[in-house]
């Protein structure tokens, strides 16, 4: 099962983007969405077409871990240019943004920004109406016997199939997350008011990369 996703990182670490949307789960991953299925979620909304909406809070908690997600960004009804804008917390306390900024500069407030703290690389957003991936690599922060923090966590994503941060410290939550604690937490998908909608979210623990 490593060797399954690790063959996904080492193509998407070459020159040419390799996109990963449909990418089907390793063994060892847990599915938390596939279309039917909501039940590993609290505040789940599914749309007809087999959608779930923002707002959702998964039932398990996690530590390190390998997450992929599909989004799309629903066109604003007023055409705001800023439509769009959600988040996915790991461990909700650090959000990887999303946000309708196409065509933009890169941004600490932008689509795949660690938010507010480390702008992407590069700015790989598509257009609203369009499917888009995050395949993200998380390493939770390390704590001793004392509960001190020893080391921050470490946070890796590939935004449809280009790396746009690259084993990033993350000394601190981001955003509104909740505080930084040794104990594992749950994927938040941000309801900030507007449309977005997620599919094929599955996560790889690291007992299962180990």
């Amino acid at each position: 099962m490593l060797i399954v996703w690790l063959g996904c990182l080492t193509a998407l670490a070459g020159d040419e983007a390799k996109p990963t949307e449909g990418l089907k789960p390793p063994e060892g991953a847990v599915v938390l969405f596939d279309g039917k299925d909501a039940s590993r979620w609290n505040n789940a909304k599914v749309t007809p077409e087999g959608y779930l909406e923002v707002g959702a809070t998964t039932k398990d908690k996690f530590g390190d871990c390998q997450l992929h997600l599909e989004f799309n960004i629903q066109p604003d009804p007023t055409g705001k240019k800023t439509a769009g804008n959600s988040g996915v917390y790991i461990q909700n306390r650090y959000e990887i943004q999303i946000l309708n900024s196409a065509g933009g500069p890169p941004q600490k407030g932008g689509c795949g920004a660690i938010y507010q703290f480390k702008a992407p690389d590069t700015n790989q957003t598509k257009p609203p109406g369009e499917w888009q991936t995050y395949d993200i690599t998380f390493r939770a922060p390390r704590w001793d016997a004392d509960k001190k923090k020893t080391e921050n966590a470490r946070i890796t994503v590939v935004h449809n199939g280009v790396k746009i941060h690259d084993n990033v410290e993350v000394p601190n939550k981001t955003g509104n997350g909740k505080p930084e604690g040794p104990e594992p937490g749950p994927l938040y998908l941000q309801n900030h008011g507007n449309k977005v909608f997620y599919r094929n979210v599955w996560l790889l623990p690291s007992d299962a990369t180990k």
